[in-house]
């Protein structure tokens, strides 16, 4: 195949758009750095008429708004899924890992949850805690003040309440709780479990002149066309090119791998344009990765064809150690909520409240923690009218099924009456938990794909048994009929597949020592001195919070060093 290098260099070769390459792009570009963004995916703006789905009924959707293209429904902002195709990944016999990914610009960031939350100072050093797993080569100090920078660019709201391990911030106002929540805040204390306003990356006042103000809509998970909720596109890489921001766009290029010269230094990125299909080069300075943890580890593999371990791999830890949050839930019927008076309660596209972790792991059969996600309550309905409605019709003695009239009033009188919890916990880093290249098969663009080994351990089976414990007694306290059958050793206490709760970290870990990990603090690989990681690969460990505000915050610090060297003239 012919490979077409263009004589153009950029200072700044970036792969992925999402939270840590939009970072990664906006702090170079208004360092005054020509950068170049290779994205997998399509060019997408959530205020472009043309691909909004913010504020579209459901019967707008000939599937009514179904999940069939799109594995949260027809209008999620989601391009891609855990499936995709012509990109296919493999398991190994045994494993079960699910990999999500979203082509488009801005990546996962245009249809998160947007829960944002630092992580604390015990979560950078986890092994001098329990022994297990590895610290991180920083601490909470080094990243403190890019989480302040990140809060007041982004904006987050919620409340300091002096947690030592969930720290405070700079918070916008929280949304008052709704009465779902309120039922749960009872319930969750009356079992010792603290509740707390939530901690979202949505506006609920302006900070500038750019974005907007939630309106309370609940519809995050389509993108905000007046970009009051955060997305890498509308919020780092737009303001940027705004500011005058060199940033070039290379929209559907899926990227195969790093090139390197004679002497080990990153010169190009090889990428595939999806529209002619033909291999194409683009040179940078610097080449920065940030196109998920798998998908960098996959493009690192994949490069330096003359060492089958992948470039910068001599430790031999590139795509081990890979771990994603555990995920179990539980939901239950309140009869106290049934016939509600109907009023708009819609407020932020997810939880107003939140429980982060309490308990004290040195009493528990456990190292981890978790925090407890509440949804419920009235709401625009999604697709249907609810779930669990037989069984809510056999609580009631009610003849299950039914159709006509009759159905959609007892529809009505059950809506809001639903409310569930989901935990999201910390797993243990284990090296035997890992991607590699599968040998025998590539995707639709001939890049060789990945192939996952990893299952849950007893620490995860045991922390989620405690989960469900605790969703039951919760439920208890309001009143509840429990609708979801209460996991148990059978189905790992229902635990999701590893990859479920698309937050996997750890493929490209940070570290002192070249021997045992792939980059050193500031995210650069120990074997290639101007080739840098600015996405959850780095991370050697996880903790009991979703990732997105830690990336962004190393992303930011990784860019800082990067203008310094340049300035110091250790990267030519």
């Amino acid at each position: 195949m012919q490979i077409k290098k263009p004589t153009k260099e950029y200072d700044a070769v970036i792969v992925g758009s999402g939270a840590g390459g939009g970072m990664t792009a906006k702090i170079l570009a208004e360092s005054g750095l020509s950068v170049a963004i290779v994205e997998a995916g399509p060019f997408f703006d959530p205020a472009d008429p043309a691909t909004k789905t913010q504020m579209r009924w459901s019967h707008e959707s000939p599937r009514r708004g179904a999940a069939t293209v799109r594995p949260f429904g027809d209008f999620d902002t989601a391009y891609g899924g855990w499936e995709i195709e012509g990109e296919p990944y493999t398991n190994e016999e045994g494993s079960e890992f699910s990999w999500f990914r979203s082509r488009m610009l801005g990546g996962r960031t245009n249809h998160w949850g947007r829960i944002s939350l630092r992580f604390g100072p015990d979560d950078f050093h986890r092994k001098d805690i329990d022994g297990l797993g590895a610290n991180w080569p920083i601490t909470y100090e080094d990243v403190s003040p890019y989480y302040d920078k990140v809060d007041k660019l982004i904006g987050v709201f919620g409340t300091n309440e002096g947690l030592p391990n969930d720290p405070d911030g700079y918070f916008l106002p929280p949304p008052k709780p709704r009465l779902h929540e309120l039922y749960s805040i009872k319930g969750a204390r009356a079992s010792g479990v603290p509740v707390y306003p939530s901690r979202m990356s949505m506006l609920t006042k302006r900070i500038n002149e750019d974005r907007g103000v939630c309106f309370y809509c609940g519809q995050c998970s389509r993108s905000c066309a007046v970009y009051a909720d955060f997305s890498a596109g509308s919020c780092l890489i737009f303001p940027a090119q705004k500011n005058g921001g060199q940033i070039d766009l290379f929209v559907n290029c899926m990227a195969k791998s790093v090139e390197t010269d004679g002497q080990g230094k990153a010169t190009a990125v090889s990428y595939v344009n999806k529209e002619d299909r033909r291999e194409y080069q683009i040179r940078g300075k610097v080449i920065v990765l940030a196109a998920s943890a798998c998908s960098t580890a996959r493009i690192l593999l994949n490069s330096n064809e003359k060492d089958s371990g992948g470039l910068g791999n001599s430790s031999g830890v590139i795509g081990r150690y890979v771990h994603d949050s555990t995920g179990a839930g539980m939901m239950g019927f309140i009869p106290a909520l049934m016939d509600r008076d109907k009023y708009n309660e819609d407020g932020v596209g997810g939880l107003h409240v939140y429980s982060p972790w309490w308990g004290d792991n040195k009493k528990l059969d456990f190292p981890r923690g978790y925090h407890i996600e509440y949804w419920g309550g009235m709401g625009m309905p999604s697709y249907g009218f609810g779930f669990g409605h037989t069984a809510i019709q056999r609580e009631l003695g009610i003849r299950p099924g039914g159709y006509g009239k009759k159905l959609k009033d007892e529809a009505r009188r059950m809506y809001g009456a639903v409310v569930g919890m989901a935990g999201r916990g910390e797993s243990v880093a284990m090296y035997d938990n890992y991607c590699e290249i599968d040998p025998h098969q590539v995707d639709e663009w001939g890049i060789p794909v990945l192939r996952f080994n990893y299952t849950w351990s007893d620490y995860e089976r045991r922390q989620a048994s405690h989960m469900q414990d605790t969703f039951e007694e919760i439920l208890t306290n309001m009143g509840a009929t429990i609708l979801s059958k209460k996991g148990t050793a059978e189905n790992d206490y229902g635990l999701l597949a590893p990859g479920k709760i698309i937050h996997e970290v750890g493929t490209v870990r940070m570290g002192d020592d070249p021997k045992t990990s792939a980059t050193n603090s500031f995210g650069r690989m120990h074997e290639v001195k101007n080739l840098y990681v600015t996405d959850a690969g780095t991370f050697p460990a996880q903790a009991d919070k979703n990732p997105t505000w830690t990336i962004m915050a190393l992303a930011w610090r990784t860019s800082d060093h990067i203008v310094s060297e340049l300035k110091k003239m250790n990267i030519r």
